[in-house]
């Protein structure tokens, strides 16, 4: 019986190195992380991946993309399965939005496999259902062309952001993103309520929120903080994706996964 398929991801950063899983929000691709991939591949394994549908990930990776099927647990499944295939039983974790809400429901479910977490522009519940599902019936209907109008205001914190390089590319991402494969993650959102296990969270854990966000105000940031026994918030200007703040999000992450990783595999000072 041949191995179910694995979301499309890419791998970088010394061979040796503790593995670091990186999530991308809804809509986006491998790219929302380009930014701070060369800080990060200096010190750690980088494991990017598509969410099914998006990037080079076909939306047949779900086990059932029909309305309604999708979970963050099966979004969640397939991480797990990337970082089998690697052969790494633990790993840190980093995710925007969505890709902060896979992590996080891993840190509550298989704290065992996960080092350390970080939230970005996340939440531990996105909002009412319905919502949600009518986005994904609009997709279903009439493809991601409705979401180019809209998305740079939820996505970025000034227009100015969606007319650059990186803008562009983000939004050229989400104008190819399969229909059957958003709606399905839009289905996973409607559904996702991790409030009441974020105290089951051990991990050490980064929260980002922007003071500037939209689509998950500063309150999602601290209601997650808050109810994580080891997390820390560290806020900054940006929008959803925190593009604004590329140099921020990077010295962030750096502090937080070095801190992490020195706490599991602490210096031995040795006098002659």
């Amino acid at each position: 019986m041949p191995a179910p398929p694995l979301l499309h991801h890419h791998v970088t950063g010394p061979a040796d190195a503790p593995p670091l899983v990186l999530g991308p929000s809804l809509g986006t691709s491998t790219a929302v992380w380009e930014p701070q991939l060369p800080s990060l591949t200096r010190r750690f394994r980088v494991l990017r991946f598509d969410l099914p549908g998006h990037g080079g990930s076909p939306s047949a990776v779900l086990p059932d993309p029909a309305p309604g099927r999708t979970t963050v647990g099966h979004l969640a499944s397939l991480v797990l399965a990337l970082a089998d295939h690697h052969g790494w039983d633990r790993f840190h974790y980093a995710g925007i939005s969505l890709g902060g809400a896979i992590g996080a429901r891993l840190a509550a479910r298989c704290p065992d496999r996960v080092a350390s977490l970080a939230l970005v522009c996340s939440s531990a519940h996105f909002g009412p259902a319905d919502p949600w599902h009518e986005r994904a019936g609009l997709v279903r209907s009439k493809g991601t062309a409705p979401l180019l109008e809209t998305s740079p205001g939820r996505w970025f914190a000034t227009a100015d952001m969606a007319g650059t390089a990186f803008g562009r590319r983000l939004l050229g991402d989400l104008a190819d993103t399969d229909p059957a494969g958003y709606a399905a993650c839009c289905d996973a959102l409607a559904g996702y309520d991790l409030r009441p296990e974020l105290t089951a969270i051990s991990a050490p854990a980064l929260v980002v929120g922007g003071t500037l966000d939209t689509a998950t105000p500063l309150e999602h940031a601290r209601e997650l903080a808050d109810g994580m026994p080891h997390a820390v918030l560290e806020t900054m200007a940006c929008g959803h994706l925190a593009a604004e703040r590329p140099g921020s999000l990077r010295d962030a992450l750096t502090a937080h996964l070095s801190a992490a990783q020195e706490k599991q595999c602490p210096r031995v000072s040795r006098t002659g």
